[in-house]
């Protein structure tokens, strides 16, 4: 239990880089759906949005209406729509100011940072609690991204308990998410 209690604050982490989405609600989200032309899963996050997921993750739309995956039961990505609002995408040096703020009371490691201007800034990560008598708690991987796609934002970031094989996988999908056509 002490692992747990360590890693909750990565949930208000999360929440709190990625608050503000009410309002954003993900109309017609229907369930995952597989692509015909490869073996990657694609769930749409609204009508006409795409968020590629790996074989054997699966999604759903949680209460709070964020967008969450991984694999069965075990949700470890959280997507969050802020559309109309992909002028705000911060860059990949704000996103790492962001998080080394909300993280002050943990020993952080900036992993990977990517960025593609006007569209991606991913970041991950490793960290630990500090502990009262000067160690370091048990470390944990995480990702943070945003990505535009057209005018609107989908901020990401893992959940509690992702693993480095998880936070890679949630850092591909959020990097390739898409807006796909309206079928005429």
């Amino acid at each position: 239990m002490r692992l747990g209690t360590h890693i909750a604050p990565a949930t208000v982490l999360a929440l709190a880089l990625l608050s503000g989405c009410k309002g954003c609600k993900q109309e017609d989200a229907p369930p995952a759906v597989a692509s015909a032309d490869s073996g990657e899963r694609a769930s749409p996050l609204r009508s006409g949005v795409k968020v590629p997921l790996p074989d054997g993750w699966s999604a759903q739309v949680a209460p709070d209406e964020s967008f969450q995956a991984g694999p069965p039961g075990r949700p470890v990505l959280r997507v969050d729509l802020r559309r109309g609002q992909g002028e705000q995408m911060p860059t990949v040096d704000a996103l790492a100011d962001r998080v080394r703020e909300e993280l002050k009371g943990y020993e952080l490691s900036l992993d990977q940072e990517e960025e593609e201007a006007n569209s991606y800034s991913l970041l991950r990560i490793t960290f630990a609690p500090k502990l009262a008598d000067g160690g370091v708690g048990v470390q944990a991987p995480g990702f943070f991204g945003a990505r535009r796609v057209g005018s609107d934002l989908f901020l990401c970031a893992t959940l509690p308990g992702a693993s480095p094989e998880d936070v890679r996988l949630a850092t591909e999908a959020c990097r390739n998410i898409e807006v796909q056509a309206a079928p005429k």
